[in-house]
């Protein structure tokens, strides 16, 4: 790498309030904002909305969308096709 070109990289926090689940990683991110982690530094914080912890593929809450009444409303909504096609 060359040098004075690259971002620092160092730890930052990643915090997800919606699940209050925050893990301590290495990245180019950084945040004006900090907080206290548990081996008593202080490292920089990144709020997300979204992480594996609130993620509904990850939690297994994924809700599967009923394609059939779909289907069914927009037949009788606009008619089924004649001629099998």
């Amino acid at each position: 790498m060359q040098p004075g070109i690259h971002p620092p990289y160092g730890p930052v926090v990643f915090r997800d309030r919606a699940a209050n689940y925050a893990f301590l990683t290495r990245s180019t991110a950084t945040s004006d904002k900090t907080v206290a982690w548990e081996d008593g530094n202080t490292y920089p914080v990144i709020d997300v909305e979204i992480s594996s912890a609130s993620h509904p593929f990850y939690t297994g809450t994924a809700r599967v969308l009923d394609t059939a009444g779909r289907v069914e409303r927009f037949e009788r909504r606009y008619g089924k096709r004649e001629g099998g096609r």
